[in-house]
């Protein structure tokens, strides 16, 4: 086997890897679902008025809205960040984290068997394919209140 065959299978055995690995990890994890997260949390849901219940159930939130609120309407956050100013006291920052897989062409050279000329070099184009995290949500809490939340896009590279 030539370098550069070598270099293909290798390519194709971390493809293949990667793909197991995720897939892996999508059927071992428990999926945390809203009624989950309202099961594990029943005395806070119950806590809140109809009109935050509706919005929890239907996946939103709200200025105003109680962190264990948010827990049961969006799930766990990714990053829990802690920041203390004079001007604004304790400010809590929940990050959630979306993932996308980012794509990779080049092109690589085999060489092939020609029926009239012997061994030429043929060149292909090979798509890797990576991983990439981004911060897709922050929301903002002054005293296990939401005071500012936003959602952000996926980049754009």
């Amino acid at each position: 086997m030539n370098a550069r065959s070598h270099n293909h299978v290798r390519y194709h055995v971390k493809y293949w890897a990667a793909i197991s690995l995720l897939c892996l990890i999508a059927v071992g994890c428990k999926t945390s679902t809203i009624e989950s997260r309202r099961t594990e949390k029943t005395a806070a849901y119950n806590a809140l008025s109809p009109a935050e219940q509706q919005l929890v159930d239907e996946g939103q939130i709200q200025i105003g809205m109680s962190a264990d609120a948010v827990y049961i309407s969006w799930g766990q956050p990714s990053e829990i960040l802690q920041e203390e100013t004079p001007q604004n006291g304790k400010i809590t920052t929940w990050r959630y984290y979306g993932t996308w897989m980012q794509e990779t062409r080049y092109w690589a050279y085999r060489e092939t068997r020609r029926r009239d000329s012997g061994l030429a070099l043929e060149r292909y184009l090979i798509s890797d394919y990576n991983p990439r995290d981004y911060v897709r949500a922050e929301i903002l809490f002054k005293d296990g209140k939401v005071i500012t939340w936003r959602t952000l896009p996926r980049p754009a590279y």
